[in-house]
């Protein structure tokens, strides 16, 4: 068994503050998908990596999340092995959400997500959301926190991988380093 560290927002692990997804009356109950996997990829998101990958790797974020940010960082050495759907939701600040729209409103989202995440490492907040998003991409990033919490999400990052060895369809919360993340997919 593979044994990985992993720090979330959400999940109270980690060395770090974690930022529970809060239980109110708009938050959606988890309910059963059937295959999590084919569930998650309706989400919204703008990939990253090898478009003709065979390993895609759904992966739902907060923006205002500093293990996201790791995450982020860690993949990048897998761009040419895997393709990666990055999918913003909003629960921890209430600039989640207008920063989610904002990367997914980006010309060249993997430029934006990297100056949004170094700016979020080195505490200065992440990107400022220009006033005129358009509202379906609000509606978006609203409709991937839904289908993450449906998903059984309750911290960020959170990972949906096929197995590499059964194809079954797996999980994981948490920030990986590079070498961990690897083994996880199988590359």
């Amino acid at each position: 068994m593979l044994a990985l560290a992993a720090a979330a927002c959400g999940d109270g692990g980690g060395g770090a503050p974690a930022t529970k997804a809060p239980a109110t009356a708009d938050r959606a109950p988890a309910a059963p998908v059937g295959n999590i996997y084919e569930a998650a990829a309706k989400g919204s998101g703008f990939s990253v990596g090898n478009m003709m990958a065979v390993r895609q790797v759904y992966v739902f974020f907060d923006p205002q999340c500093p293990h996201c940010a790791h995450l982020w960082e860690s993949a990048k050495p897998l761009a040419n092995q895997v393709r990666m759907v990055w999918m913003p939701v909003g629960f921890i600040a209430p600039k989640s959400t207008p920063q989610g729209a904002a990367l997914l409103a980006a010309g060249d989202p993997v430029a934006a997500m990297n100056a949004h995440e170094q700016s979020l490492l080195s505490r200065q907040g992440g990107l400022v959301p220009p006033d005129n998003l358009p509202a379906e991409l609000t509606e978006k990033v609203k409709a991937n926190t839904k289908l993450w919490q449906q998903l059984g999400g309750e911290s960020v990052p959170y990972v949906v991988f096929k197995n590499p060895a059964s194809g079954e369809p797996g999980k994981f919360a948490g920030a990986l380093d590079t070498e961990n993340l690897r083994k996880m997919l199988g590359l």
